[in-house]
């Protein structure tokens, strides 16, 4: 794609102000008509993004880059985001899910949209509370299939990983034993065996675990949450740049 998401022939806006106005655009809960119409209000974001406001680019300029720009350009942000906050090494994984903004029965028949929910997996630092990472599925893959994914790609900056039952499974247990990092899991049932293992991960720091639930109350609070991208891909991109709206505006509040 390069560096440029206009096409090669008309120049384009450059790659870093398409993701500042979709950070604006998501932050402000606006269409992208009324991204346009914000921009062309703020003469110095115009002048950093390169646009004039008397003749700023059209809606679709800034729809079709959403599709062009891949997912590893919002997990690069989302990374980036979490960066600027302390790590400890010591994170949370949890899962949550995100209402996609429904339509006319009528419509989703005959797009045949069926799925109401996204579920979204986070490894959550528990003392910044920065979201590191976010695997989202509409399949409803299950946490000991999800959870081991998120880790893997983020093992070389873990120490400890504590998760609730829903994620305890003697093989995702081996595999993140494998990679050196401490795997805090919650057990089920009341034999002698679970509550050994509860007892000792919760004197190891299991019940800061809740903070990933802080952070989605977080996020869901205050930024627009709603999925309002007909396309699934769309809606994944949507969440990531969710989280790392929310780790820009917590880490500035500490700056402050």
């Amino acid at each position: 794609m390069g560096k440029r998401a206009g096409k090669p022939d008309s120049g384009g806006l450059a790659r870093e102000a398409h993701i500042v106005a979709h950070c604006i655009r998501k932050g402000g809960g606006y269409s992208y008509a009324e991204l346009v119409d914000r921009i062309s209000l703020m003469p110095e974001v115009c002048d950093r993004l390169g646009v004039h406001p008397d003749a700023p680019p059209d809606p679709s300029t800034f729809y079709h880059s959403f599709d062009r720009y891949a997912m590893y350009i919002w997990r690069a942000l989302l990374r980036i985001s979490a960066q600027q906050h302390p790590q400890s090494g010591c994170v949370a994984l949890d899962s949550t899910f995100f209402e996609r903004e429904q339509a006319s029965q009528h419509y989703l028949q005959r797009c045949g949209r069926s799925v109401k929910r996204v579920k979204v997996t986070t490894l959550t630092d528990t003392e910044s509370l920065a979201v590191l990472d976010v695997h989202c599925c509409i399949e409803r893959e299950h946490d000991t299939k999800a959870g081991p994914r998120v880790v893997r790609r983020n093992a070389d900056d873990l120490r400890a990983v504590a998760a609730d039952n829903g994620f305890q499974d003697w093989n995702s247990e081996y595999e993140i034993a494998a990679l050196g990092i401490e795997y805090l899991v919650h057990y089920r049932g009341s034999s002698m065996m679970a509550t050994a293992n509860n007892a000792l991960i919760r004197s190891k720091g299991y019940t800061q675990r809740c903070m990933s639930e802080t952070s989605y109350s977080t996020v869901k609070r205050t930024q627009d949450s709603a999925l309002r991208s007909r396309f699934w891909y769309r809606q994944f991109r949507e969440i990531v740049l969710l989280f790392a709206l929310n780790n820009i505006s917590t880490s500035q509040s500490i700056v402050s």
